[in-house]
Formats: C-alpha cells, sequence, structure tokens
C-alpha cells in the first residue's frame, strides 16, 4: 500500500505537466486537475508508442519523460489546483483513494495478467515493439497502447505495475472535481481490475468521462474525439465511443473535417502499429491482407477463431459442436450457458432492450446517438466472439444515462462506501466467492489479504524454465506452468507451441544475429519437425 501511494503520488504530478505540454499544442481537453492528466496521458501514450517503435521503454526513456514532466509541472505551479478542493472534497477523495490502494495491494488473479500483460510488457521494455511479434505467441500481437504507457512507466515509478490503481484515484479525482458524483458509485466495482494493467479498466475510466464531457456540453471537438480514438486504440472493442463522438459533432453540431485531423493521425497511428506488430490493421482481424512476410499463418489464424467461437460459449461445446448449430441453437445455448456466464448474456440484452425504449421515451439526439452507437458495437461483438468481457462496458453506460441525474453527494458516497465494503471483503475472503459463485472462475485464483501487502502490494514469482533451440530460434518454455510471465524472453507458452505443431509452422528470427528486427513464420523442416517434437515430448513428460 505504501510503495502504491509513493507511486501515486510520483506519477500523477508527472502527467500533470505533460497535460501542460499538450494542452499548449492541441488545446485544454477541460478546466481542472483531471483535465491535465488526461491529456497527459494521452500524449505521453501517444509519444511512448512512436518511440518504442525504435527503442525499448527503458530507464533510458522513463527517466528524461518524468524530469520533463515534473519541470512543467512546478514551473506552472500545478500544484496549487489542490485548493480548488473542499475540506469535504479532500475527505472523499482520501478516503477513496486509500480503498484504492488498499484493493490494488492484493495479489493479481486475472489470467490474462500472466499470459498477456505481463509478457507484452517484457517486450516492450527489453525491446519495445518487434515486428512480427504475433508468430511468438499471438495474443502479443494486440501490444495495448494501455500497456505500453505501463511499460513506460515500470521501470521506477511503477515496478509493481499498479498503474490501473493509480487511474482509479485519477478517477475518482475526476469525479469530486466535476461534481459527477455518480462516479463514485462505479469506483467498487472496478477495484476488481486495480491489480493488474487490465486494458479493461481505463476503457471504462475514459468512456465514462467522455459521455460525461458530452452530457455537460464540452464541444472542443478535437481533443474529445482524438480522445475517443485513443480509447478505440487501447482496446477496439469500444469502437462505438469514436462513432458516438463523430455523430455527435458531425450531426448535431455540424462540426468540420479539419477537426476529425488529430484522431484520425492516431487512428493511422493504431493501424501502423498493428501492422507491425501483427501484420494486418485491426487485432485479431485478417482483413487488410499487406502480403507482409511476417503476417501469422492462416492456420493460426483459423485455429485462434475456432477458439474464440468456443470462447462465446464458455469452452462448453467443442467446435465442431458448435457449427452444427441451428440459428435458434446459437441464441438458445448462448442463453443457457452453465454458471454466471448464462445471467451476463441475458443481463446484456435485457439492457439494451431497456436503453432502447428509455431512448424512444425520451427522444432526445444524444441518447439516440448513444443507442445506435452502443447497438453498433454490440453487433459487431456479437458477430465476432460474444464473449461477456467484450460487453463489461454496456452495463456501466446504460446505467451512466438511465441514472445520470439520479445520484447526488449522499447517495453516491453511500453506494461507494457498502459496495466497496463488500468488494474489498471479497478480495480479503475470497472463500466467499468460491463458495457461492464457483462458475466465476478468477475468484478461485483469489488468495486473500496478507500483511506484507501493507508495504507492497502483492506479486507472484516463477522463474522456473527450460530452454530450446529450433532452426535459428532459441527460446525458454515456462517449466510445468502454462504462462510465461517471469520467463527470460524470448519466451513461448506451451499452448502456442502446440498451435504451432499442429499448423505445421515456427517462428524463426527475421535476422538470425539480431531478435529486433522481428520473427516470420515458417513452415518447419523434416529436421525441424524433429526438433521441436523433442520440445513437445519434453514439456509433456514434465507434466505428468
Amino acid at each position: 500500500m505504501i510503495l502504491i501511494l509513493f507511486s501515486s503520488i510520483f506519477i500523477i504530478p508527472v502527467l500533470m505537466g505533460w497535460g501542460k505540454i499538450m494542452e499548449n499544442i492541441w488545446g485544454i481537453l477541460f478546466q481542472g486537475m483531471s483535465g491535465k492528466i488526461l491529456s497527459g496521458i494521452l500524449g505521453i501514450s501517444l509519444i511512448w508508442t512512436i518511440i518504442s517503435f525504435f527503442i525499448p521503454l527503458n530507464m533510458n526513456v522513463e527517466v528524461p519523460s518524468i524530469l520533463l514532466g515534473l519541470f512543467f509541472s512546478f514551473k506552472n505551479k500545478l500544484y496549487q489546483e489542490f485548493h480548488q478542493f473542499s475540506k469535504k472534497d479532500f475527505i472523499v477523495l482520501g478516503v477513496s483513494s486509500l480503498t484504492v490502494i488498499f484493493a490494488g495491494s492484493f495479489y493479481p488473479y486475472i489470467l490474462d495478467h500472466f499470459g498477456y500483460y505481463i509478457p507484452t510488457l517484457k517486450w516492450l521494455t527489453e525491446y519495445g515493439l518487434i515486428k512480427g511479434i504475433s508468430n511468438v505467441d499471438l495474443t502479443l500481437g494486440q501490444m495495448s497502447v494501455w500497456h505500453i504507457f505501463q511499460a513506460g512507466f515500470s521501470n521506477f515509478s511503477d515496478p509493481f505495475l499498479r498503474i490501473n490503481s493509480i487511474l482509479l484515484i485519477i478517477y475518482s479525482m475526476y469525479g469530486i472535481e466535476r461534481k459527477n458524483w455518480i462516479h463514485l458509485c462505479f469506483l467498487p466495482i472496478l477495484l476488481l481490475f486495480s491489480q493488474s494493467p487490465s486494458p479493461d479498466l481505463p476503457v471504462i475510466i475514459f468512456s465514462l468521462i467522455i459521455l460525461n464531457e458530452i452530457i455537460a456540453g464540452n464541444r472542443n471537438t478535437t481533443i474529445l474525439f482524438a480522445f475517443s480514438v485513443f480509447v478505440f486504440m487501447i482496446k477496439p472493442t469500444m469502437i462505438w465511443l469514436p462513432i458516438l463522438v463523430f455523430l455527435n459533432f458531425s450531426v448535431i453540431f455540424k462540426s468540420n473535417f479539419k477537426q476529425f485531423l488529430l484522431g484520425t493521425a492516431i487512428l493511422f497511428l493504431f493501424f501502423i502499429k498493428n501492422i507491425w506488430t501483427f501484420g494486418y490493421p485491426v487485432f485479431p482481424i485478417a482483413i487488410g491482407d499487406l502480403g507482409l512476410s511476417w503476417k501469422p499463418d492462416p492456420e493460426i489464424l483459423k485455429i485462434s477463431s475456432q477458439f474464440a467461437i468456443m470462447k462465446t460459449y464458455d469452452m462448453q461445446y467443442s467446435y465442431e459442436e458448435i457449427q452444427k448449430f441451428s440459428t435458434a441453437d446459437y441464441i438458445k445455448n448462448w442463453f443457457s450457458l452453465e454458471g454466471i456466464k448464462s445471467k451476463i448474456n441475458i443481463l446484456f440484452v435485457l439492457s439494451l432492450i431497456i436503453f432502447i425504449v428509455f431512448a424512444w421515451i425520451k427522444k432526445k439526439k444524444l441518447i439516440t446517438l448513444i443507442c445506435i452507437s452502443l447497438l453498433i458495437k454490440s453487433i459487431v461483438v456479437l458477430v465476432f466472439s460474444a464473449q461477456y468481457r467484450f460487453f463489461t462496458d454496456v452495463f456501466f453506460v446504460v446505467f451512466f444515462i438511465l441514472f445520470y441525474e439520479y445520484f447526488d453527494q449522499k447517495k453516491s458516497i453511500i453506494v461507494f462506501s457498502a459496495f466497496s465494503l463488500f468488494f474489498i471483503s471479497i478480495l480479503s475472503f475470497p472463500g466467499m466467492i468460491q463458495k457461492y459463485i464457483p462458475s466465476f472462475r478468477v475468484g478461485s485464483f483469489m488468495t486473500g489479504f496478507e500483511k506484507e501487502q501493507i508495504y507492497k502490494p502483492s506479486t507472484y514469482e516463477y522463474q522456473q524454465f527450460d530452454t530450446f533451440k529450433v532452426g535459428n530460434l532459441k527460446f525458454n518454455v515456462s517449466h510445468h506452468y502454462p504462462y510465461s510471465f517471469d520467463t527470460p524472453l524470448p519466451a513461448i507458452t506451451p499452448a502456442y507451441l502446440f498451435d504451432d505443431v499442429n499448423a505445421g509452422i515456427f517462428p524463426q528470427l527475421s535476422d538470425k544475429n539480431d531478435l529486433k528486427k522481428g520473427f516470420i513464420p515458417k513452415k518447419m523442416t523434416s529436421e525441424e519437425k524433429e526438433e521441436v517434437q523433442k520440445v513437445i515430448n519434453n514439456i509433456k513428460n514434465t507434466d505428468k
């Protein structure tokens, strides 16, 4: 807890300084501390994304960035903006911040933390963006800009990777500063994302902030659209947000095309990043084939697509069984999955129906545009992979719009207090959720409170691995463990190794003498097949 607090006190002024720099370049997102901080997050994330094409995001990048941010923060005396908070505001901010810091000090339990987030951060801090990295592990092809942002602060400022906890403090600051108390109601459930650099948290928070600004009448088209594209850049399932902002300013306020140029440039950077790491403009969709040598093998993409379809049904049906579904079966089986997933799916559809009726009754242009944008996003998600984690943000948006005018300060603080106690109890005593909601699988990975986390946040170490070589690639595989979160690079997860074997290909270095030149997929020779079979046999024998 103490170390997260120190990181927060250190990083927030840095972001404010960078925000001041960005405001001088493209204008003010909105007045206040949180406006500068969010502009700083946007600016430094984009700069680090460009830098990571050329060099790793190590201390050589972090230290100058910190010094520059602190310089502008103190030069412009931005710390004086704390004076705008009243004594009562400080109490609310202090309590909410301590709650966030406590929640963020628990062990990470989201499986993507070990299989996706940490490996991504290791590549970024040690090598930067690597061409064709998706050939080593397809999930690495995402390289979310949120992980670029986290990587830049992970060497010194936030070595325990609790940037999401810091973002939650910033979010509570925003709600208090703007006197939009409903935001406090969302904090308790968002505490569940505070232990890992999950991109789900920032996209939910940023979308709610942008929605709030649009409703409040913020007409800074350029920066709001740019920020909405930035949210899409973090997680493409947020496609509804830039659509909404674009429709709002083009249909209602008749903005000219020049005001969308910054956002368009950010979108272009997003496409370039994906093409560099994945081979196609939008991960994980194989659309826009440029014939690049480092694009993933079609068989790997096919396996990934089949897996996504099975994940839609919570792995309760095989791909072959799903292929035999009729249209009625697709719908019925999705609504009748075993466990909590079916309830979430039903609630999702009910939420959309309620919101459609609400929009029809209100007959307001903005609410109608929000509804249209959410429906577009929902259709896209349902077509590609209707996993609940891809439409979680819809619940927050619907609740926000429906109850925007209902929650005042008193009601919001009551909801925040009650539900914070509830979710902190779940984190501290996970046996409750493991007993009563066993189908909520991530709950089984929660470990409860340990006194050591009062000083520093809890983290895992494994550091057991085996080293192999196939073709010109020497790589490491975690020993008797499915993820490679602290395995030295280059590391390949066992599951992806099996996919490679099934596809008859294996990643190879573009330049055998320089890993930074990237990876390509290559059909295995008979000799390489023998080499990889030895690796497979070793893994299978280890797992027995």
